[in-house]
Parts: structure tokens; sequence; C-alpha cells
């Protein structure tokens, strides 16, 4: 990777990691990134959002169901199921999309995200040559995996 790309990829996925941080109602802690370029399979439910501007990737926030729904418990002080579940999953991955890329326009990047894509049941993404992987783990010794698939860079 060029420094240019570094300081862009860096940018976003401390950017979401920090967001990560903000919006979900529990500590956290992340494991080490991990390069990918094979086909990844969700095994359960996810959010996938795109981004735009000087950045052109995706964003994939995956986990179980069991561990979307504690947080959703954690943040509302209820138990979503079915479609609720899978709105608040949506809406999960808008708000820290959204944070994240508040937080990297203070870096000098300048993206937009598109609104969310919910992805349930088992799902293969594929179409990217690198992705970066990075665990999230939640209090509650819960994972969410957070995916980084970057695309074009401009410095514009």
């Amino acid at each position: 990777m060029t420094t240019s790309v570094s300081f862009f990829v860096t940018g976003i996925l401390n950017g979401t990691l920090n967001a990560i941080r903000s919006v979900v109602p529990t500590c956290v802690s992340t494991g080490t990134p991990k390069l990918v370029t094979t086909p990844i399979v969700q095994p359960e439910m996810g959010v996938l959002i795109g981004i735009t501007g000087q950045v052109r990737g995706r964003l994939f926030v995956e986990a179980k169901h069991t561990v979307f729904a504690a947080i959703a418990e954690a943040m509302f002080g209820m138990q979503l199921e079915g479609d609720m579940l899978e709105s608040f999953v949506g809406e999960l991955g808008n708000m820290i999309a959204g944070n994240m890329s508040t937080l990297v326009s203070q870096e000098s990047i300048n993206i937009d995200i598109t609104p969310p894509t919910v992805l349930v049941g088992q799902t293969k993404l594929s179409g990217y040559e690198t992705a970066i992987v990075i665990p999230v783990q939640l209090e509650s010794n819960d994972e969410l995996r957070v995916l980084l698939m970057v695309g074009e860079i401009s410095a514009h």
C-alpha cells in the first residue's frame, strides 16, 4: 500500500472502531486487523454500507443475531426480534458509519455513506481484491466483525 492509501484505510478503520465505541453501550476491545483476499462468509446477520467520496469501498459489520439482539437490549432496554431486529441492525450500521464519516472528516478525509443493506442468513461476500477484518470483542465476550473493503482512492 502507498502512504496515501494507508492513511485513508487507517483513518477509516480508526474512525469505525471509535464510532463503535461511542455507539455500542458496552466496553469493547479490538483484535488484530487481518488482510483477507478470499470471499467472506457471513454466518447469520450483518449490515453493509457503501463508502463514496475520496474513498470508495464498503463497510460491513457482522455478528450472530443474538449479539445484535444483546446490543439492542443494552441500548433500548427491551428485546428485539424478527423484523424489528433487522431494522435495528440497519440503524446500528447507519449510526456507526455516520459517526465514522464525521470522525474521518476531522482528519480531512471526505467521504459519504450509502443507506445500509441488512443481510440475514448465510451470505457470501466477494467482489473485492482485499478486505481488512477486525474482530471486536464486547464486554459479554460476544464478537462483532468489522470488514473494510476498499476500492478506489482519490486524493481530491
